[in-house]
């Protein structure tokens, strides 16, 4: 279904993969599936370690890095990008600076977000609730209108934040997650941005962005990179909430609504 929603639009995104589930049949299946049909494929690690714990070094960073190339290496959409697992990029400069330079050595760069989002949340409380009440009881025009609203409302807050910084609009990348909620939703969330004005454009396009070639400092890596560089500029202090996105922000009012 995500295919077919992005197919409709004639949008080519990028597919940051794990390579841990890519091995065995179904895995292999959806690889294909996203390559043939004109979709760039990515590195998102081999098992999706939190690289910002002491356990997790830069050794650990580059096999991971390589597993997952050696199993997308051969496909003909291909691209050396990383998206790092829950935009967490070490937890001290030094650590930083390591796993930079592996990206370097190996001719990647960061995949990176500019608009982040708790996709995975209402997705995870979408599917409780499947469980718990069955989908003849679930109410999934409540979630679809959550998710919208949720979505567009952080792709607002890091556009205002992106033009304070840097004075223009941006071509943006946005995290979605491969789960039920983009393969429900995702036509109706392209709907509401054509309807807001925005102009959407194939991930490889974005990417061509300077703002791309903006590193932030690593003393203020991770997060999406308008987060970064926020945070970079001292301008915003404690207005600047971390982590930037979590389920946490979203749980009261999902309650309230009885989602």
């Amino acid at each position: 279904m995500i295919l077919s929603h992005l197919e409709n639009e004639n949008l080519k995104s990028v597919f940051f993969v794990t390579g841990k589930n890519k091995s065995d049949k179904k895995g292999q299946f959806l690889l294909k599936s996203w390559n043939d049909n004109g979709h760039k494929i990515a590195n998102h690690s081999f098992s999706h370690p939190y690289f910002n714990s002491e356990e997790n070094d830069s050794h650990l960073f580059e096999s991971e890095l390589n597993k997952t190339d050696a199993i997308i290496s051969n496909l003909s959409n291909y691209i050396k990008l990383f998206r790092f697992p829950y935009l967490k990029e070490g937890q001290n400069p030094s650590k930083v600076d390591s796993i930079r330079n592996i990206l370097a050595n190996n001719d990647y760069q960061n995949g990176y977000v500019t608009i982040d989002a708790s996709d995975w949340y209402v997705d995870q409380r979408l599917i409780t609730r499947i469980k718990e009440v069955g989908i003849e009881k679930t109410e999934i025009d409540g979630f679809r209108d959550f998710y919208v609203q949720h979505i567009m409302e952080r792709a607002n807050y890091y556009e205002k934040l992106s033009k304070e910084l840097n004075g223009r609009h941006i071509n943006h990348t946005l995290l979605l997650h491969h789960n039920l909620t983009s393969a429900l939703f995702l036509d109706d969330l392209i709907n509401k941005f054509k309807e807001e004005g925005w102009v959407l454009i194939d991930a490889e396009k974005a990417y061509q962005d300077s703002i791309f070639e903006k590193i932030p400092d690593p003393n203020f890596a991770g997060e999406s990179l308008i987060y970064s560089m926020a945070k970079q500029s001292g301008k915003y202090g404690k207005s600047l909430r971390y982590p930037a996105e979590d389920g946490r922000y979203e749980k009261t009012r999902m309650n309230e609504l009885g989602l």
